[in-house]
């Protein structure tokens, strides 16, 4: 037993793998032209037998194709591709009008194989939205190539698909050249009379054809088709601007610079064509002429259109019109053309103009059941991104119908039943591969002593985007060592003076009373009259630029007996090393009365501690106060406990800068 689709069953041969294989080929179908080179198709299934439980499907194409109608076809018979356009002359309205639709080759070679039809009314160039009939002609440059199921198909001249046989210039499969004769002149006249006046004729077969005119005149050039009669350039006096367009089955350029017309084309003519001129002034007209003709074809009637008699032509059936459904039931009629009943060849339609058109005839066609449309899925292409978090990916999803003749057609979504399959997902979406972006190492943060220094280091992809970096962060902020900061300066304006913050009294160096040499002339700095500053009376220096404000502590304190608590409270020691820095290198060094020291806390032992006192754990602190002397020793290195989040109290500070400006205002007036 084995287990299948979450059961455990005997494996039998309904359940086993199947692969599939195809069947035989059906017949060749009819062919999609009668002349002019068609296409006709066969096709196979995949059901000999069918793939089933997970086995292959067949490998292959499931139809095949061949020419077929190689013949060429009546040299009065339409356009294959004009007559796809006129088609649409009684339906197709563009911009709320019904135009005469003309054939257009699309300048690139990948659309040539769709339908495109130019207005002969204004111009434009309008897509059908579909392809042109299998058997069309891929360029009018190229009269053997056709298109096969939107696809130009390569066909050489010899009829064989894929062959690189080519004609030479006048029309020989595989030729050298050497049958191939120059025709060229000039041919000049003088208007006498209005209206078209003949120049000259050019042959049937003609190719490589060039006419211009000699010298810029305002004359202006008329070609007309001899067997019709129709003008395909400059009829009832329209003088066209320069364009590309498509007549009697080639393609047409004409030119008009500077009132010097020029009219060429590839050839081969279908029919013999009659060069006119429509006179404006008296001026010389003057035309030359060059093509290319096989030597066979030299000998030509060059007389002009004879008058025919309606009696000699005759409506015939042509052909039965596209069906109007590919299944469930539609219509075709019948299209006539117009027949030469001499020859039985067809003719321009304008040749049984006087003659009543029969009445089409109607059939059904395609009785066929329609097949339930399904959605049809193509491969996803390549994601849009390698990684990142934008990257997609995309897969047509077409609509499709089966047909009985083994095609498919595309039809609007809202046929297909089931829910339409994604088109679009999302792939890739991890993180980039990225580096790490490093920048500059900032100043340090002091200009003497040890600091810090910082950059900016960013994890960033080549396109400057987010991204995953796998080595390890680099640092970003690093120790700065300058040399120490000097004791003496010789600039008195810019001396850097310490503070020893003593977290009790250092027996070596004792609070100095002020002499009575040195009168106190009052405090010298906003810092003094900070009560928590008091504590720092015990420094000579200190005590020397706030001698008022230690003063008046010290009897405060005396009297209030609080020395002892306070010294208590000194006891209390922890193993810390607080270090006031210098201010940044360009920083204004004047301490602000108000703020506070700025403080950063290290445990680890000072480089440069002195040796007199190698058991106290503490650092010099730098720290300049405009005013105070230098004669305070630098070399207290005493520990002192945490300090705590210093307040000041703002209000007593008021109090006592009011009190002192109100004191010298009264010394002023006195």
């Amino acid at each position: 037993q084995h287990c299948f689709k979450g059961h455990c069953i005997w494996l039998t041969p309904d359940i086993l793998k199947q692969d599939g294989h195809w069947g035989a080929w059906s017949k060749f179908g009819s062919c999609s032209r009668t002349c002019g080179t068609g296409v006709k198709y066969r096709t196979r299934q995949c059901d000999n037998p069918h793939p089933a439980n997970g086995g292959r499907t067949c490998v292959g194409p499931s139809y095949e194709f061949q020419l077929c109608n190689t013949q060429d076809c009546p040299k009065d018979m339409e356009d294959f591709r004009e007559e796809q356009c006129r088609q649409w002359d009684p339906y197709f309205e563009y911009q709320n009008a019904k135009h005469h639709w003309l054939p257009y080759e699309h300048v690139d070679a990948k659309e040539r194989c769709h339908l495109y039809c130019e207005s002969k009314e204004t111009g434009d160039v309008v897509y059908m939205k579909r392809m042109v009939h299998d058997g069309t002609r891929c360029s009018y440059k190229d009269p053997y190539s056709i298109c096969v199921r939107g696809d130009c198909l390569k066909v050489g001249c010899d009829r064989v698909i894929g062959s690189t046989k080519q004609e030479d210039k006048c029309g020989v499969c595989g030729g050298d050249n050497t049958h191939c004769k120059v025709v060229k002149g000039t041919f000049s006249r003088v208007p006498k009379k209005q209206g078209h006046i003949k120049m000259f004729e050019i042959p049937v077969g003609a190719r490589h054809l060039l006419i211009q005119e000699t010298d810029a005149t305002t004359h202006n050039l008329a070609i007309k088709n001899r067997e019709t009669g129709k003008f395909i350039l400059s009829e009832d006096n329209y003088v066209p601007d320069s364009k590309v367009f498509i007549d009697m089955g080639v393609e047409w350029e004409y030119r008009n610079d500077d009132d010097r017309e020029t009219v060429q084309t590839m050839g081969p003519l279908r029919n013999g064509i009659v060069i006119l001129v429509i006179p404006h002034g008296g001026a010389k007209i003057s035309l030359t002429y060059k093509y290319m003709i096989h030597e066979d074809s030299l000998n030509v009637d060059n007389n002009n259109v004879l008058e025919v008699d309606s009696v000699s032509y005759e409506w015939a059936l042509k052909k039965w019109s596209q069906c109007s459904k590919p299944c469930g039931g539609g219509y075709q009629f019948t299209k006539y053309g117009c027949r030469r009943k001499t020859d039985h060849k067809m003719v321009h339609r304008s040749y049984c103009e006087l003659i009543p058109k029969p009445k089409p005839i109607r059939r059904v066609c395609n009785l066929q059941e329609c097949s339930q449309p399904i959605w049809v899925t193509g491969e996803w292409e390549p994601c849009s991104k390698s990684c990142g978090k934008t990257g997609y990916q995309v897969r047509s999803v077409r609509c499709i119908q089966p047909l009985h003749d083994n095609t498919n057609r595309s039809v609007h979504t809202k046929y297909c039943n089931n829910d339409r399959p994604e088109g679009r997902r999302p792939c890739n979406r991890e993180l980039c591969p990225a580096q790490w972006r490093i920048g500059p190492w900032s100043q340090c943060s002091v200009s003497c002593g040890n600091g810090t220094q910082d950059r900016l280091v960013l994890c960033r992809t080549r396109d400057n985007a987010i991204g995953l970096c796998k080595e390890n962060k680099p640092e970003t902020v690093r120790i700065c060592r300058l040399p120490p900061c000097s004791r003496n300066v010789s600039d008195p304006s810019k001396k850097t003076y310490m503070i020893q913050w003593l977290s009790r009294p250092d027996p070596d160096y004792p609070i100095q009373k002020i002499s009575s040499k040195d009168h106190c002339q009052g405090d010298k700095s906003m810092f003094c009259r900070m009560e928590v500053l008091s504590r720092y009376c015990s420094i000579p220096g200190y005590n020397k630029l706030c001698c008022k404000s230690c003063n008046m502590y010290s009897n405060v304190t005396e009297d209030n007996n609080v020395t002892d608590s306070n010294v208590n409270k000194n006891n209390d020691i922890e193993e810390e090393l607080l270090t006031t820095l210098s201010p940044p290198m360009g920083a204004s060094t004047t301490q602000s009365a108000t703020s506070p020291p700025l403080v950063l806390k290290t445990h680890a032992p000072p480089s440069n501690a002195t040796e007199e006192h190698p058991e106290i754990n503490a650092v010099d602190v730098p720290y300049k106060i405009d005013g105070l002397d230098n004669e305070v020793s630098q070399h207290n290195i005493i520990t002192r406990r945490r300090i705590p989040y210093e307040r000041t109290r703002n209000q007593r500070i008021q109090e006592l800068i009011a009190e002192k400006r109100k004191k010298e205002t009264l010394r002023k007036i006195n």
